[in-house]
């Protein structure tokens, strides 16, 4: 696999989507945000994307990057887990949860969806996100492979049902 292709694989899928093509789009951008690499994840979107995420609102790719790094910087050990909700021709509907702490050792878990517009050639130009943070009981955690890095092919992700 090309570095290109590791750096740019959420971008390469194009619409019109399939449930395949939807499914995987989604797969491989789970994969690039637990890398928790903010340039690698900024290549999937185009220069112009425009986020709402939460209450915060970011255009670019350089807002975007520095946005990932500060979230980063703030939410330690987040693994992130993203399940197609929904798709048409260029947009895809996602639901997530992804866990993490905070710098004293607070665990949480963050629930949400995200809305997904696409341009022609595959960069996301718009993306909505609703979150939610519950603390939980380290425990309670369910996301417990090595990070950063991908969920193992194994893990079963989001319960259909909680």
């Amino acid at each position: 696999m090309t570095v290109s292709a590791v750096t740019q694989g959420p971008a390469v899928i194009a619409p019109p989507f399939t449930l395949e093509t939807a499914t995987k789009k989604v797969r491989l951008a789970e994969d690039a945000w637990n890398s928790r690499d903010p340039h690698r994840v900024s290549l999937a979107y185009s220069v112009d994307s425009a986020w709402r995420n939460r209450s915060e609102f970011v255009t670019g790719r350089e807002e975007i990057v520095r946005f990932l790094a500060g979230k980063w910087n703030k939410e330690l050990d987040y693994r992130l887990t993203k399940s197609l909700w929904a798709f048409d021709d260029n947009r895809i509907a996602v639901r997530f949860q992804y866990e993490w702490r905070d710098a004293d050792d607070n665990w949480f878990r963050s629930y949400g969806n995200e809305l997904w517009e696409f341009d022609h050639a595959g960069l996301m130009r718009r993306r909505e996100a609703s979150i939610n943070d519950v603390p939980i009981d380290p425990a309670d955690r369910k996301f417990h492979w090595p990070a950063p890095g991908p969920r193992p092919a194994d893990h079963p992700g989001i319960p259909a049902v909680e």
